[in-house]
């Protein structure tokens, strides 16, 4: 079986965190939307149909039959469902296309659906279109994923130095941890291959460290954390998810947050989580250039691939930070800091694509990961879409 995931308008409601990546691609829980699918479905590959500019790195499968909404994470009875199509029909709830199956050589269209007979689901799901939805279902989505990961595996062992709480431990071949403290009373703890939690941690489930990622000494974790692959951390994390290859590794407090990849968090910063006057937070939104109301009270940094801050930035409560923002600077940078702008409270210029370019090939180097052609032109795309939103 061959899959496709298709976007629907949720790619545009998740921006700036889908503007390098298809829906599907993003991490919630242990893995991302793709990777559940896949492992559900017991299928090597997806395919994406995705905006233009992401096609190249994130191209569709020729000859697929089954196309599912990247937006929604797989569960017992939605995967029932879906197995149950036969060619020409639809499965729908509400307004929402979840999945349809049609001829091989029928091309994926929008609004395909009309031409298919619908399927009517009755049942509920978790569905990712909004960036507070990832911290808000990481919980639900990491217990799911830690009982699919390993289901009928032993866990590693870890070192006699660590105190463990609670049964629901993994860890994968490799991992390492000493003199650290597990809690997984309230949640699972998954350590991935080759990470290392360093001496005098504290870590409470539901938590997830994917592979070749560190926790750093003394760090305190709190629940409904993931940690992505090839990241470091440290200080003090709540209901963040880092989507990989993205670094806080000192002290400072991060919560409520979402990170996606290539982003640092400087030394000592801070994001608020929650308003003085414990008001409702508002998120900045792209399609009406405007704040909305997120109905949470809990509320932190939703930070795009390849932004970055310095020593000791200060992010007020509900902040969006987008594409490859760097900012620094003493006081309170603004709440939405746009796609590639270089400043802080003092005020931003525009950070332009070459000097971007000249960094981000220096951090890549240091993973020994070619900062290519393609990356450039999915960047390049970004900052030109992005354009109406930097009023410098």
């Amino acid at each position: 079986m061959m899959i496709n995931l298709f976007d629907d308008n949720a790619w545009l409601s998740l921006r700036p965190l889908s503007f390098t990546r298809p829906v599907a691609d993003l991490r919630v829980g242990i893995l991302t939307i793709a990777e559940k699918w896949k492992k559900h479905l017991n299928v090597a590959s997806s395919g994406f149909i995705t905006a233009e500019h992401l096609a190249v790195k994130y191209p569709p499968l020729n000859g697929v039959q089954l196309y599912i909404n990247g937006s929604i994470c797989p569960d017992e009875a939605l995967l029932e469902a879906i197995s149950a199509l036969q060619t020409g029909e639809a499965l729908k709830k509400d307004a929402i296309l979840i999945a349809c199956k049609i001829d091989a050589g029928t091309a994926f269209i929008p609004d395909i659906d009309a031409q298919l007979e619908i399927k009517i689901y009755q049942g509920k799901f978790i569905r990712i279109s909004l960036p507070e939805d990832i911290f808000r279902n990481n919980d639900a989505e990491l217990k799911k994923d830690f009982a699919l990961l390993t289901r009928g595996r032993a866990s590693a062992k870890l070192s006699s130095t660590n105190v463990f709480l609670g049964e629901e431990f993994f860890a994968e071949e490799g991992a390492q941890a000493e003199c650290s403290t597990f809690n997984s009373l309230n949640g699972p703890i998954y350590i991935g291959e080759n990470s290392q939690v360093w001496e005098g941690c504290h870590i409470r489930g539901s938590f997830a460290l994917c592979n070749n990622s560190q926790v750093k000494m003394g760090a305190k974790i709190y629940g409904q954390t993931t940690i992505g692959p090839y990241s470091r951390v440290g200080g003090e994390i709540n209901n963040a998810i880092i989507w990989g290859y993205s670094s806080k590794g000192h002290e400072g407090y991060l919560g409520n947050a979402v990170l996606g990849q290539w982003c640092n968090i400087g030394a000592d910063s801070n994001n608020s989580n929650l308003k003085n006057n414990y008001a409702e937070v508002r998120l900045w939104e792209y399609a009406t250039e405007s704040f909305r109301n997120t109905g949470l009270q809990f509320c932190g940094l939703i930070m795009a691939d390849h932004a970055k801050c310095g020593i000791n930035t200060m992010f007020n409560t509900g902040t969006v930070a987008g594409v490859s923002a760097n900012i620094f600077g003493s006081g309170f940078p603004r709440n939405f800091i746009p796609d590639f702008a270089w400043g802080g409270a003092h005020g931003f210029d525009v950070y332009s694509l070459n000097k971007m370019f000249e960094t981000s090939e220096k951090v890549y180097e240091r993973r020994d990961i070619s900062f290519d052609q393609t990356e450039q032109d999915i960047l390049s795309a970004v900052f030109e879409m992005t354009k109406s939103y930097r009023h410098f």
